[in-house]
């Protein structure tokens, strides 16, 4: 026993004399395995050796003494692991960087052992103490980790939301982190900046709120629910924090979307960048509804128009809120930058509108729609072919004396002959008006529109047909 624990000093006490060759032998064997820690410069592969070889310092130092490892003893890895986050290294790359120190340490231990049966049970001696020693730094190490990039986290959703708010209010943003962030989502000082605003609620069919007095006419056609898992333990939180993260993953040319929630609301501005397309954009945010529906996080989502700089935010917001009295009450994406302003004027289009269009073509349409709407298709493709039947048969897949039949009863019908404009006008004007679904005349689609009470920071809002 007393020739193990000489020959345990001896190693010990060898690889005391040789910490800093061993620092240098684990830092290049990090490089070697860890590429995020290859790419570094050289100030902070000294950075790592510096604190390598205090670590091993430390670790010897316990061995030595024969005693257990404390927090005092590894309080020094506090701002090594704080950097490691600030830089935005990966954990798994920063507790594989802290295997690899030890790895090395243990090898070094195996090679000064040597061949004799005195110097190998002296190195099955320490591994038990060794490993202690290594279970409790590294899962120091691991919790100063996670608590410095949690510490950033909240850093960084405040300043963000900072920021949305001052945005919102028509402002620049003159403070440091708030320009910071600004900069990190693609917002500048240019205005000519193109950017699109998104806001976003959860919705649903089993909560319900009165009116106010006086305003029956308004809240028919501007309504909204809330999703019922919005009214459980917190259900409607985290369903909106998932539903930020993953607008905030949709930007263009390598930006992040700047994605906050706002009381009820999901609030994001997308900066779209030189050559950014609007439509790669909103097939990205489609894409995103989708995927939160398969999870049970009923989202609608209304897109403003393209605008010129940050000071064109507080208009681009209304109409992403003003937007969403498109949408069904089963959620969806209303995209601005999707709509012609013909199709933009059919969908605001009051009660009135609707009666203004010759009962003969209403008739026409609704019968045409229940029978599959061959007819209705066919206006539409002749529009499209610029008159010319023939191009429009073709689209159709039919016989050109098919197509022909088809605007003959057309005209029968409705007085209107589709070679004159202004006829052909006042067939698309009334598809128009039945495409955009007014109240009464689909039965069990409703209209909704962003409802959310900024006043209090309550959703009290419901859904009426």
């Amino acid at each position: 026993m007393r020739t193990v624990r000489t020959e345990r000093s001896r190693i010990l006490s060898e690889l005391l004399d040789r910490v800093d060759e061993l620092a240098d032998r684990a830092v290049a064997a990090m490089r070697a395995e860890i590429p995020a820690y290859d790419v570094q410069d050289a100030a902070f592969h000294a950075d790592v050796r510096e604190h390598v070889g205090r670590h091993y310092r430390i670790k010897l130092a316990v061995l030595l003494e024969e005693r257990t490892v404390t927090f005092d003893d590894v309080a020094f890895t506090r701002r090594a692991s704080m950097r490691r986050a600030q830089a935005g290294f990966a954990l798994a790359d920063y507790i594989n960087a802290f295997r690899v120190g030890q790895q090395v340490f243990w090898e070094a231990i195996i090679e000064h052992a040597g061949g004799t049966y005195p110097g190998h049970e002296a190195a099955l001696s320490l591994a038990s103490a060794l490993m202690r020693y290594i279970d409790f730094a590294s899962t120091h190490a691991a919790n100063t980790y996670v608590e410095f990039q949690q510490y950033a986290a909240a850093e960084a959703v405040r300043e963000s939301r900072d920021l949305v708010e001052v945005l919102l209010a028509g402002e620049l943003p003159t403070r440091g982190p708030q320009l910071a962030a600004a900069h990190a989502h693609g917002l500048g000082p240019d205005a000519r900046t193109p950017l699109v605003v998104i806001t976003a609620v959860l919705v649903g069919q089993d909560t319900a709120a009165a009116p106010r007095p006086g305003a029956e006419a308004e809240w028919k056609s501007a309504s909204l629910a809330v999703t019922a898992a919005g009214t459980g333990a917190g259900g409607g939180t985290d369903a909106r924090h998932a539903a930020c993260a993953a607008i905030a993953r949709t930007g263009v040319n390598g930006r992040r979307t700047l994605s906050v929630v706002r009381q009820a609301e999901i609030v994001a501005v997308a900066a779209l960048g030189p050559g950014g397309d609007p439509e790669k954009l909103c097939d990205r945010l489609q894409e995103v509804q989708e995927s939160l529906l398969a999870e049970g996080i009923v989202l609608a989502m209304g897109i403003s128009t393209v605008v010129s700089g940050m000071v064109q935010i507080p208009r681009a917001y209304q109409e992403a809120r003003a937007v969403l009295e498109f949408l069904p009450e089963d959620g969806g994406v209303a995209a601005l930058p999707r709509i012609s302003p013909f199709e933009y004027m059919a969908l605001r289009a009051d009660d009135t509108a609707r009666h203004l269009v010759d009962p003969r073509i209403t008739g026409l349409l609704d019968e045409d729609r229940a029978r599959g709407g061959v007819l209705t298709a066919t206006i539409r493709e002749f529009a499209s072919a610029d008159l010319n039947l023939r191009a429009a048969a073709e689209r159709l897949q039919i016989h050109h004396n098919t197509a022909q039949y088809r605007l003959r009863r057309i005209q029968a019908r409705t007085g209107r002959n589709l070679r004159h404009i202004t006829d052909l006008v006042d067939l698309l004007v009334a598809i128009a008006l039945q495409d955009a679904l007014p109240p009464g005349t689909n039965p069990g689609r409703k209209r909704l529109v962003s409802a959310t009470n900024e006043g209090d920071g309550t959703a009290d809002v419901t859904s009426h047909p």
